[in-house]
């Protein structure tokens, strides 16, 4: 018999061996397998099972079979096969995806020693055991009092002795105690907020939304709807409530989330309902956490699993609903490695494969969700108020410019309105999110003589000074130079200008103005484990914190009832930038950040702070007034003929070389076969981020009108026609990557 298997490589071939006699009977579709490739040993999976093969060549053994049958169910192995056609990426590489090697293979729980004292007739050997040996004797005493009920872990007791283990063991010996071995709980309570009980009483909207869920729950069918609910209108009792009957009717379920900071507090909501029905899954777990979740999972110990976006290959069985909060998020998309998936998508899938209901959920629905649903692809609920006595904050805007002009001073950070609208908020003692979507001091560093800015040679994009560690780095590769300069390398004049502002400027200004107030800051350099994160966002919940810094990671999501002023430093970041979704992030930010204001009792205040106070998103986001925002998109979209008019695809050039490079991008686009009525082929033109880590980048877009390819089948033959079948291209030393919708064209 043989076995066609994929690798996990940069091809779409299978490979064919010989399965030795012996592993025949455990040979199955799906199954791992380890196999020879050239000089080496790989991990692939089976993709077919023939008994003869028209190869003509050596034909090499299977080594060795991992699993004995498949360990995917039927429903995941039909997704990935999806993925790899829809993002055009070879099975194996999305089958390590779904179900990576290094936390599957030869997995064996990590264990640890547990006592409990053993009840004695006679206390003569306990005094014996005071005088002989004192510090048995107390740790026995401490075992004794710990373990009536229940075992106490040996490790807890090196604050008595320093080898608990072997006085444990000695003390076993003498039968004073018992020791166990039992495999080592990863608790959500490490990972999460402290739970939090609350009684719900549900407002009319929210009883049509659960009550119309219910009747699709029902059905045990496929079905698709876009919770559209205001910020703070009570959707995640939602996602508690429709759980609830999911699990009453003996199903699981999958919560998504965009960002980390978000697990935590929505974690301790569910654990206070669930307990310990629920995982955690996400990028910040150890190596050790993720394989005894995961297996836990396959083994039907969890029914609940909140994570990233990773969360949706979760090996959950019988699953019932899927939810993708904040399903708006551009963090939905990975962009690299391969496959480039959109977890929003791959959800929707699954939950067909696996005739689920699915539920996608914003307060800023993406232009994507929002036109299916006026194509009849999603049913639509609606949470149009805030829960409770909640009430809408009042918005502000300032004008920088005018603020410079009256103030005398240049660049303004903080306006004098927010600044008093700070001072007024910590006299009452009450709470203030100040959003600066972009971490460390000053973005650039230029010379004031010759213009010159100091640039990463590797990436051709200014260094960021953090003045905290005080270094230049760059946001994209990572370098860092070890300290500040002080002369301009063009010039080696002294004159050196920091500008702009980021989250530590902010942070800098906020200390020094309100030197009293209790200030943390969240970004990528302030929270580097996700302990970190817990810490900060549970102090500041507890109300040890008056005010929190931070960029976009906290600008969603997160339920702070005690924060009465949202302050956004500068609502034009990024609003500018070459890219057709570069407005939507615009305004799903600062209706988001403003989303974080005014949800308890009090009521709420947001000041956005703006260059352009006339641009028509910034006012459609300062009114919260949705439906002008999807207008004036949809209409600049549907102009344009970008998404959700057409579908996209980038193919993205990248090599050392920018003339090899744009030479490769022009023979390609050049020779592209088979074009079609409706496809529009944009560029080669260089990317708006040229240069990354010494590799030079252009790009390709092909756009594919829906009015002639209402599915994409068109763009995805076509795409498969000229890049896989019929690839009459050499790349050299260059790299040619496919970005099926792209979120980001920079």
């Amino acid at each position: 018999m043989f076995a066609e298997v994929a690798l996990s490589i940069s091809t779409f071939q299978s490979f064919t061996y010989k399965i030795p006699s012996d592993l025949i009977h455990i040979a199955r579709i799906g199954s791992r397998v380890k196999v020879q490739l050239g000089n080496r040993l790989v991990y692939g999976v089976i993709t077919a099972l023939n008994e003869n093969t028209t190869y003509e060549g050596d034909i090499k053994p299977v080594s060795k079979i991992i699993d004995e049958g498949p360990i995917l169910t039927k429903e995941l192995w039909d997704l990935i096969h999806w993925i790899s056609y829809y993002y055009v990426t070879p099975i194996g590489k999305v089958f390590n995806t779904v179900l990576p090697i290094s936390i599957t293979k030869n997995y064996s729980p990590q264990l640890n020693w547990y006592a409990k004292y053993v009840e004695l007739e006679s206390g003569i050997v306990i005094d014996d055991l005071k005088k002989k040996a004192p510090m048995q004797y107390n740790v026995y005493r401490h075992i004794k009092k710990a373990t009536t009920l229940t075992l106490l872990k040996v490790s807890s007791l090196k604050n008595i002795c320093s080898n608990p283990v072997s006085v444990c063991q000695s003390l076993e010996k003498k039968k004073l105690i018992i020791l166990v071995k039992k495999e080592k709980e990863y608790s959500i309570d490490d990972l999460s907020f402290k739970p939090v009980e609350k009684k719900i009483r549900f407002n009319p909207d929210q009883k049509i939304v659960i009550n119309k869920l219910n009747k699709y729950l029902e059905t045990r069918k496929f079905n698709s709807h876009l919770l559209h609910g205001v910020t703070g209108s009570g959707k995640t009792e939602i996602f508690i409530e429709i759980i609830k009957k999911v699990i009453a009717q003996g199903k699981s379920a999958i919560i998504l989330l965009p960002e980390i900071s978000l697990t935590p507090q929505i974690a301790g909501r569910f654990k206070s309902v669930f307990g310990n029905k629920t995982a955690l899954w996400h990028s910040q777990l150890t190596k050790s956490q993720r394989a005894s979740t995961w297996h836990k999972i396959y083994n039907n110990d969890y029914k609940i699993v909140i994570g990233a976006r990773s969360a949706i290959f979760a090996p959950l069985k019988n699953l019932g609903v899927i939810i993708v909060d904040e399903e708006h998020d551009s963090s939905y998309k990975q962009e690299s490695p391969s496959p480039r998936y959109h977890a929003r998508d791959v959800a929707i899938m699954r939950a067909k494969f696996e005739e689920s209901s699915i539920l996608l959920s914003s307060a800023t629905p993406s232009l994507e969700s929002y036109y299916n649903y006026q194509h009849n692809k999603h049913k639509y609920l609606s949470l149009p108020k805030r829960y409770g006595k909640a009430r809408y904050p009042t918005v502000k805007i300032v004008n920088l410019l005018e603020e410079s002009e009256e103030s005398g001073k240049i660049n303004t950070v903080i306006s004098g309105m927010l600044l008093d609208k700070i001072e007024e908020r910590l006299n009452k003692n009450e709470q203030i999110l100040l959003i600066q979507n972009r971490r460390g001091y000053s973005p650039s560093v230029r010379c004031s003589d010759c213009s010159a800015l100091i640039m990463c040679s590797a990436c051709k994009t200014p260094l960021t000074y953090h003045k905290q560690d005080n270094n230049l780095k760059c946001h994209i590769c990572g370098y860092i130079e070890m300290q500040s300069v002080d002369n301009c390398k063009e010039c080696m004049s002294k004159n050196l200008i920091y500008t702009g502002t980021g989250t530590q400027k902010v942070e800098n200004i906020v200390e020094q103005t309100f030197p009293r107030a209790r200030i943390a800051r969240v970004d990528h350099d302030s929270v580097k484990k996700s302990s970190d994160m817990i810490k900060i966002l549970q102090s500041f919940f507890d109300g040890k914190i008056d005010i929190l810094i931070g960029t976009q990671m906290i600008a969603k999501g997160l339920d702070f009832p005690d924060i009465t002023l949202v302050g956004i430093i500068n609502a034009d970041l990024g609003l500018h930038l070459p890219d057709f979704r570069a407005s939507e992030r615009i305004f799903q930010l600062i209706y988001q950040a403003a989303g974080r204001s005014g949800r308890g009792k009090k009521k709420g205040e947001v000041i956005i702070q703006t260059y352009d106070n006339d641009n028509p998103v910034i006012k459609a986001a300062a009114k919260l007034d949705l439906k002008q925002y999807y207008k004036i998109m949809l209409d600049d979209r549907n102009i344009l003929k970008y998404p959700p008019f057409s579908w996209i695809t980038k193919i993205e050039f990248i090599g050392p070389d920018p003339k090899s490079v744009l030479a490769l991008s022009n023979k390609i686009r050049n020779n592209l076969l088979n074009q079609y009525k409706g496809l529009e082929i944009l560029g080669p033109a260089a990317c708006f981020k040229e240069k990354i880590k010494n590799n030079y980048r252009f790009q390709v877009i092909l756009k594919s009108l829906k009015k002639y390819d209402s599915n994409g089948e068109k763009l995805h033959l076509f795409i498969n026609e000229n890049f896989i079948k019929n690839k009459n291209f050499s790349v050299g030393a260059n790299n040619v990557q496919i970005h099926v919708d792209p979120i980001s064209m920079i």
